[in-house]
């Protein structure tokens, strides 16, 4: 496979549009913000897409070290993804894009379809089953 770096724009915003463009990334990213997950867990999370388009999202994040994928070698094996540090640094990008959308929804008299979306510091206490998260930002 070519070196998807090489393939990325030279202009700084347009290289972050092109980094977490698209439907899912940003919710990839937001989920991944605010745990590990495991493959699994992220298909529960997102329901409408499908599992070959979310390992496609998977591996270009990974490959742009957005996320890192980690194998745990045991039967049967486990895989677990997680936001790395330069992920977790697109957290304040994500917030901006929730607050412009807020406001355009806002300007729209849209509001009351919206739900929240603020992620939770990054190292709080156990996790939230999917089914009781007050913020699914897809849903």
């Amino acid at each position: 496979m070519a070196d998807p770096i090489k393939k990325l724009p030279i202009l700084p915003a347009e290289r972050t549009l092109k980094l977490i463009a698209g439907r899912w990334k940003p919710i990839v990213i937001y989920y991944l913000l605010e745990a590990p997950r495991r493959l699994s867990e992220l298909r529960r999370l997102m329901p409408e897409i499908s599992q070959k388009v979310l390992v496609q999202q998977l591996r270009e994040l990974e490959a742009h070290g957005i996320l890192r994928r980690e194998v745990f070698r045991q039967v049967p094996p486990r895989v677990e993804y997680s936001a790395t540090p330069l992920g977790r640094s697109l957290e304040g990008v994500l917030m901006a894009l929730c607050d412009w959308g807020r406001s355009h929804a806002m300007e729209l008299d849209e509001l009351d379809r919206l739900v929240d979306c603020t992620v939770r510091p990054p190292r709080w206490p156990g996790r939230v089953s999917p089914d009781t998260s007050p913020r699914h930002p897809h849903r």
